[in-house]
């Protein structure tokens, strides 16, 4: 990959993201429920990072392929997910908030959220891109281990996903807080699995010869999504919804359960 080729695609990835963004909007204004904001943001990064992993930017390597696959998978359960659960609420509690907040200004107002969401999802697509491109033909140990990487943390979101879907299920449940299986050692153990999945690329992507220079960008990644998840879009708003809606009840569990890394609970005090 050349200078030219890298800042090609930057600009390429630019373009769709905003493009993608846009068009989520549109659908957020007609429908009313800004859920639908995160399934168009998951189909359209996943589609992203396939198109760019795919496109001979330097040649053609069977890592392209891998590493397509596992992106598909990613977007499709994370997607699926996201779109079965929009399908049975109003509104997403997080964006609702903002909108109630901007008033009269909200359509403007998310329009530009919706957009600087595409700019700082841009590391993400590049991270996946890079992942893909590694000019190495040989299937390295470090790919088997991203390969290992990257379904653990697919399999640990859907299984900590599936356990709150079940409880919320029950009748019994209604009202209270899930603090069993994986949602006994963390209060977001689906955004812990999600950051793990991001880990995978700089493994394929990372090549110690110094002939990829470019692969070490994809560290980006996983600093990205933590940066989002933690502090931006993912805890922070959540935990505030649950503060209104569950009072005490969840400032109990926020004493005994950390918030992101998976650590045994902290005895009532």
């Amino acid at each position: 990959m050349t200078l030219a080729q890298f800042f090609l695609l930057v600009l390429t990835i630019c373009v769709c993201l905003s493009l993608i963004m846009a068009g989520a909007w549109a659908v957020q204004q007609r429908t009313g429920n800004s859920g639908w904001v995160d399934t168009m943001w998951t189909f359209g990064l996943g589609a992203v990072g396939i198109v760019g992993a795919l496109s001979p930017l330097g040649g053609w390597f069977p890592r392209q392929a891998l590493v397509s696959i596992l992106i598909l998978a990613w977007s499709l359960r994370l997607g699926a997910h996201i779109a079965f659960r929009t399908s049975g609420i109003a509104d997403d509690p997080r964006y609702a908030e903002l909108q109630r907040n901007w008033g009269q200004d909200a359509p403007r107002q998310m329009f530009w959220l919706l957009q600087n969401q595409a700019w700082v999802s841009i590391p993400l697509a590049l991270s996946m891109i890079l992942a893909a491109h590694a000019p190495d033909p040989s299937v390295r140990l470090q790919d088997l281990l991203g390969l290992l990487v990257l379904v653990a943390g697919i399999s640990g979101e859907a299984l900590a996903d599936g356990q709150l879907r079940r409880f919320r299920a029950k009748p019994a449940n209604k009202g209270a807080i899930c603090d069993t299986g994986l949602w006994r050692w963390s209060r977001h153990p689906n955004y812990f699995f999600e950051w793990v999945g991001w880990l995978a690329y700089p493994l394929f992507a990372i090549d110690f010869s110094e002939q990829f220079p470019f692969g070490w960008l994809a560290l980006l990644g996983p600093v990205c999504i933590y940066w989002l998840l933690v502090y931006i879009s993912g805890i922070p708003p959540l935990e505030q919804h649950m503060l209104r809606v569950r009072g005490d009840a969840f400032r109990s569990y926020q004493q005994r359960v950390g918030a992101f890394f998976p650590l045994p609970p902290r005895e009532r005090g």
